[in-house]
C-alpha cells in the first residue's frame, strides 16, 4: 500500500466506518483521498449535482469506453486466445470463470475473467474473502492476476456497457471486509454505486486492491470510490488510466 494511501483521516474513517457513524454527525467535507475531498449531506455521501458539464462528460467517458474496449479486444484478442488455450490445456476446466457483480444503480450482472483458480476451488458467489498467497490459485492464475491479463475480458463487459475503464471495481452481491458484509462496515455504501464499476479505479492507484482482510484498508477503499464519484472527470479518467498503466508496466517488468 502506497504512503499516499495511509493518509487518510482518523475523521474519515469515523465518518463512513458505519460502527461508529451511528454515533456522530459526519462533517461537511473531509480531505485526504490523494487530494480529493469527501462531501456529506447529512449522514451520507452527496450526489454530485447534475451539471450540463459532468452530463457532457459522462457522455464522452461511454463514448470513449465503447471506442477504447472496441480497439482493445481487436488489438489484444491473439493474447487472449493464447491464454484460453493454456487455461484449458492446464486442467480441462473452463477458460472464464463468470460471477455476479453489483453494477450501477445496484443491477446485477455477469463479469467475466480467465479463470485464475483450481477448476474445482472457485467461488462464484465471491462470499470467501480475498486472503495473500490464496492456495486455491493455479501457477499460471498467479501469473494472470499479478500482470492483470486476466481482467482483460471485462473490456466485453465495457462494451456492452455493464462496465467503464475507470471506476469502482465492482464487487459481489453481499461481499465481506473485514469479516462483515461490506454495507455493515461502511456508511453509505450503496453509494459507490452511482456510476458504472471499472476496470480500474482512484483506490486501485493507491494500492488499495486484493485482501479485504484488513478493517482500515477496507473502509479506505470505498472512500476512495467516494471521492472518485464526487470528483469525476475526464481529466481525472486520463489520470487514473495513466498511473494504472504506468503501475502495471513496471509490475510486470519485475
Amino acid at each position: 500500500m502506497s504512503e499516499l494511501s495511509l493518509k487518510y483521516s482518523g475523521s474519515l474513517l469515523s465518518t463512513i466506518d458505519s460502527a461508529q457513524a451511528k454515533s456522530s454527525s459526519p462533517p461537511r467535507q473531509l480531505d485526504g483521498l490523494g487530494g480529493l475531498p469527501i462531501c456529506w449531506s447529512g449522514a451520507a455521501p452527496s450526489m454530485p449535482a447534475k451539471t450540463w458539464v459532468r452530463q457532457v462528460q459522462l457522455g464522452l467517458k461511454r463514448l470513449f469506453d465503447m471506442f477504447a474496449a472496441t480497439l482493445a479486444l481487436i488489438v489484444l484478442l491473439p493474447l487472449m486466445l493464447s491464454v484460453g488455450a493454456l487455461i484449458r490445456i492446464g486442467d480441462g476446466g473452463p477458460v472464464l470463470f463468470r460471477q455476479k457483480r453489483v453494477g450501477q444503480g445496484g443491477r446485477v450482472f455477469e463479469a467475466l475473467k480467465f479463470r485464475s483458480m483450481h477448476a474445482a476451488a472457485g467461488d462464484p458467489s465471491g462470499m470467501i474473502e480475498a486472503v495473500v498467497n490464496d492456495g486455491r490459485v493455479t501457477p499460471l492464475g498467479r501469473f494472470l492476476r499479478r500482470s492483470g491479463i486476466d481482467e482483460l475480458p471485462q473490456l466485453w463487459n465495457i462494451l456492452i456497457g455493464d462496465m467503464s475503464l475507470v471506476g469502482p471495481r465492482p464487487h459481489v452481491p453481499g461481499m465481506r471486509a473485514a469479516g462483515v458484509v461490506y454495507e455493515d462496515l461502511v456508511h453509505g455504501y450503496a453509494f459507490r454505486t452511482s456510476m458504472r464499476p471499472g476496470l480500474t479505479g482512484w483506490a486501485q492507484c493507491h494500492g488499495l486492491r486484493g485482501s479485504t482482510v484488513d478493517r482500515h484498508k477496507s473502509i479506505a477503499r470505498i472512500a476512495h470510490d467516494f471521492a472518485y464519484i464526487q470528483n469525476f472527470s475526464l481529466l481525472l479518467d486520463m489520470k487514473i488510466l495513466a498511473i494504472t498503466a504506468r503501475r502495471e508496466f513496471f509490475k510486470f517488468s519485475e
